[in-house]
């Protein structure tokens, strides 16, 4: 499942985090997992951590001595809810960009 285009405009860490998140939004995921997950070096994963938090698209939980992030509900699809897992052009010539 892929993040709704309303929140893609973003940095291409940040949404790959966010993907990888609303692939497991009901389990949530630890950072080791997130960084398994998404092509990024632990800095770059917790730099996206850290702005997505302040923007509010990205729960934290400590439970049992785990911390697990979740999606904020309004960045997860509905069940029905059909988001193209297509890369679009623009999103393309930013990643041939490096942008």
């Amino acid at each position: 499942m892929r993040v709704p285009p309303e929140f893609r405009d973003r940095d291409d860490t940040e949404v790959a985090v966010l993907d990888a998140l609303v692939g497991r939004a009901d389990d949530g995921m630890t950072v080791l997992e997130l960084r398994s997950g998404v092509d990024a070096t632990i800095d770059e994963v917790e730099e996206a951590l850290s702005a997505l938090k302040s923007a509010g698209l990205i729960e934290i939980e400590q439970a049992d001595g785990r911390v697990r992030i979740y999606p904020d509900d309004r960045v997860v699809p509905d069940p029905g809810e059909q988001v193209d897992g297509d890369p679009g052009l623009l999103d393309a010539i930013r990643r041939r960009l490096g942008l």
